[in-house]
């Protein structure tokens, strides 16, 4: 590979991506084909290959994705700060695109990152090795990084209260999804038994415990199932399990695991909606993704997620249990509002694409190269 005839080449970190992509794995899979600049790919075997003909791709270790773990994250940064370095000069980069806040710190290398959220420093755990990376290292990296990319409006406002960054130094740019994969099918085929959805994490800034506590308020909760969709975690998974039997709703209440990016259209095509009442959300795809497959959605009034959602959704106080239920109770018994919220929904849901998120990043990313 004949990298040093590139000139002005965009080097872009793949090396999140692991073989359970979810948000941020998401967002730079579906964001590198509509980047339209000359650019080398830093990815693993973990990436699929796409039709990228006129990219480069430089093969990196396979072992610094979060499926990894905390060995990952650790990995991930030691080769951020002495291998890229070395890449960048290799391949006469001019520009390193990070879809995380991680960049080389004390070198050469000119760096524009994207900032998610601020999780980690809005629920701070200081026993956590995540919120002493967002309180120590990533601040290093933003400020010394040419430019700033957040995925929302929310987002940008917590880098500026945070960290204290201008912002001018910082462009929010809202996300997308895919289209043809988050779609109406057709014919629709009803489930056996009816069912609400939550789609993420298994973190408690997500809300479960309040969500599993919601739905345990519905007056006819035996007929109906609430399945948690997205990968368990042995900290506070156990507690939601608990909590579920306490109620016994053992047989309502379906924890389903990670899901496969191929298999959520049709798991959210058959919900009576996606409940999504997390406390905060840098962006939130799967509200966004629901509505692109005609799914109702039920979320917070809360950082991000009006942003997303705008007045295609329930927005509710996520804090407030009993609203959670009203609005889960609203959708059973009247399905002219669940007929209006679909429509809503994918009228909303056209509004966004990776068209759209590509050229606004392109346009920030041609400013630094």
């Amino acid at each position: 590979m004949e990298f040093h005839r590139l000139q002005q080449a965009l080097l872009v970190n793949l090396s999140v991506v692991g073989t359970k992509p979810t948000g941020i794995a998401n967002y730079v899979l579906n964001l590198v084909p509509h980047l339209q600049l000359p650019k080398v790919l830093l990815q693993s075997s973990h990436v699929p290959e796409g039709d990228r003909p006129h990219d480069r791709v430089y093969p990196i270790p396979a072992n610094m994705t979060p499926d990894e773990g905390r060995q990952g994250h650790w990995r991930r940064l030691q080769w951020t700060q002495w291998q890229v370095p070395q890449i960048y000069q290799e391949v006469r980069s001019t520009l390193f695109f990070s879809p995380v806040p991680e960049a080389p710190l004390a070198t050469a290398c000119r760096s524009v990152v994207m900032v998610h959220d601020l999780i980690p420093l809005r629920f701070p755990n200081w026993r956590s090795p995540l919120t002493l990376y967002a309180r120590f290292y990533v601040p290093l990296v933003l400020q010394q990084a040419q430019h700033i990319i957040c995925n929302s409006q929310s987002t940008a406002a917590d880098v500026h209260q945070f960290y204290g960054v201008p912002m001018q130094k910082i462009t929010p740019i809202l996300l997308a999804h895919d289209a043809s994969h988050f779609r109406v099918p057709s014919p629709q085929i009803p489930p056996e038994t009816p069912y609400f959805l939550y789609v993420g994490r298994h973190d408690p800034y997500k809300n479960l415990e309040r969500l599993i506590q919601a739905f345990s308020g519905l007056p006819q909760v035996r007929d109906y199932h609430l399945y948690l969709a997205g990968s368990s975690d042995p900290r506070y998974t156990p507690f939601l399990q608990a909590q579920v039997a306490e109620l016994g709703l053992s047989e309502q209440v379906k924890f389903l695991d990670y899901v496969p990016y191929a298999e959520l259209p049709k798991l959210m095509n058959g919900a009576i909606a996606l409940v999504f009442p997390s406390l905060w959300e840098g962006f939130g795809f799967p509200v966004l993704e629901a509505m692109a497959c005609g799914t109702p959605v039920i979320t917070s009034n809360l950082s991000s997620l009006p942003e997303v959602a705008g007045d295609a959704a329930i927005l509710v106080n996520p804090y407030e249990t009993q609203a959670i239920t009203a609005a889960m109770q609203d959708l059973i018994a009247d399905e002219g509002w669940r007929s209006q919220l679909i429509t809503a929904g994918l009228d909303r849901a056209q509004q966004f694409s990776w068209d759209k998120t590509g050229a606004a990043t392109t346009k920030v990313l041609q400013r630094f190269i």
